[in-house]
């Protein structure tokens, strides 16, 4: 744990906001040097916990770590006498950080103390040279003052339209947009929505660890949680939130009291009591990624059960591709990025009324599981969160030789681009 503060600004890393408008680039003496073994550190800022639930931070950054320092920066925890920060060891290299502040600091108070407490960090951790990686853009307040190799905006929801989203953030989005050398975007919705902003924007969706989840196919064995509730079985593992359609599930269970819907997953920004109560619906709490499979297993449908509203026109599941890869017949409603390229390809079942919804579920139990799964392996083989990573890595690093020869930043990225994905022109699958 790092507890203090550092007493003023600390002038990290060597690439000036100056240098980062298209074109120009940042002499530098040592950087050149350093590149051979890739020796620099990531820096995460995140609104998401890291051991909230495992998706597609936690599938990124462990890959990263596993190559260089990787600290990750939650938000602040409003319950300390005095600032302070937590470090919390993850793997090796991945350090996550937990900033706690004093309840009742206004804004200008919360982002001087947190600018102080990074300060203290970079310090005591000897971060020089790094990458900064966004997934907030509210924390744009209280590091605008680093200085870092490359600053990249992994775009992974359009936040703005969350519920109880703060006032200021489609305001810091832009300015982040201004600061970033790269936006990555979680799908090719937000890809469609945000491509204008930026000269380099690249899309990648949804990935998968496809050998995780293939491990559903060969469990036979049910959770003890599970194991007495009747079958059929509907499963749904994710967030339950204000994202979910509460009145389909309850359509779907009214219509076929003989089906057992399974929700898995943490509860918030809702009242728990107002999730819809029924013999046929079974709330099993959070569990780990490592768990998901023993559950998945045992369901004979798995559901997407979203709701068609602001908060869901961006989204990108990622358990979508988890689903697939378990074995599993999948039902979602239009959910854009379901249906581009799942229902499309036939791999998922798209229906939004309670009549269509269960007349999808039906068809699914009854399709046969070898076409569809040899078609399913078939799409999945051109996907991992590895080769995700890799093609990440290796447009920062174009980004970083750009600064450290002296090439035009635009030249560097498209002359090293990684091959395109076949949703766009500006994508990487």
């Amino acid at each position: 744990m790092q507890n203090g503060f550092n007493q003023g600004k600390m002038s990290v890393g060597a690439t000036g906001s100056a240098y980062r408008e298209a074109g120009q680039s940042r002499p530098t003496s040592k950087l050149g040097d350093r590149l051979s073994n890739e020796d620099y550190d990531l820096v995460c800022l995140s609104h998401l916990r890291w051991d909230f639930v495992y998706q597609r931070p936690q599938h990124l950054l462990s890959r990263c770590a596993s190559e260089r320092r990787v600290f990750f920066i939650e938000e602040p925890i409003f319950d300390a006498e005095s600032p302070r920060l937590d470090s919390i060891q993850g793997t090796d290299n991945l350090t996550v950080i937990v900033p706690h502040l004093p309840a009742g600091l206004d804004e200008e108070a919360v982002d001087l103390a947190l600018q102080k407490l990074v300060d203290t960090l970079f310090m005591e951790h000897a971060i020089s040279e790094y990458v900064l990686w966004y997934y907030t853009p509210m924390a744009t307040t209280w590091t605008s003052h680093l200085e870092p190799l490359v600053v990249v905006y992994d775009c992974m929801d359009e936040l703005s339209a969350f519920r109880d989203a703060p006032r200021r953030m489609k305001q810091q989005e832009a300015e982040l947009f201004d600061r970033a050398n790269l936006v990555f975007t979680g799908g090719q919705s937000l890809y469609e929505a945000k491509r204008d902003q930026h000269p380099h924007v690249y899309a990648f969706p949804s990935s998968i660890d496809a050998a995780h989840f293939a491990h559903a196919r060969e469990i036979k064995e049910d959770p003890v949680d599970q194991a007495k509730i009747p079958f059929p079985r509907l499963g749904f593992f994710g967030v339950i939130d204000e994202r979910l359609d509460v009145e389909l599930i309850v359509g779907v269970a009214e219509a076929r009291p003989d089906w057992h819907i399974v929700m898995i997953g943490p509860v918030v920004k809702i009242d728990p009591a107002s999730l819809p109560r029924s013999s046929n619906i079974h709330y099993l709490g959070s569990k780990s990624y490592a768990e998901l499979p023993s559950y998945i297993a045992r369901w004979d449908v798995a559901l997407l059960p979203f709701a068609l509203n602001e908060s869901t026109r961006f989204i990108s599941p990622t358990k979508t591709p988890e689903y697939l890869a378990a074995g599993r017949p999948v039902v979602s409603t239009s959910i854009r990025d379901v249906v581009r390229p799942y229902g499309q390809q036939r791999l998922v079942r798209i229906a939004d009324t309670v009549t269509d919804f269960v007349a999808a579920v039906e068809a699914a139990m009854t399709e046969e599981d070898e076409g569809r799964i040899r078609r399913v392996d078939s799409f999945l083989a051109q996907n991992s969160w590895d080769r995700t990573w890799a093609r990440m890595r290796q447009l920062i690093e174009n980004v970083i030789g750009a600064t450290s020869i002296s090439v035009p930043l635009a030249q560097a990225i498209t002359s090293k681009r990684p091959a395109a994905g076949a949703t766009g022109t500006l994508v990487a699958d």
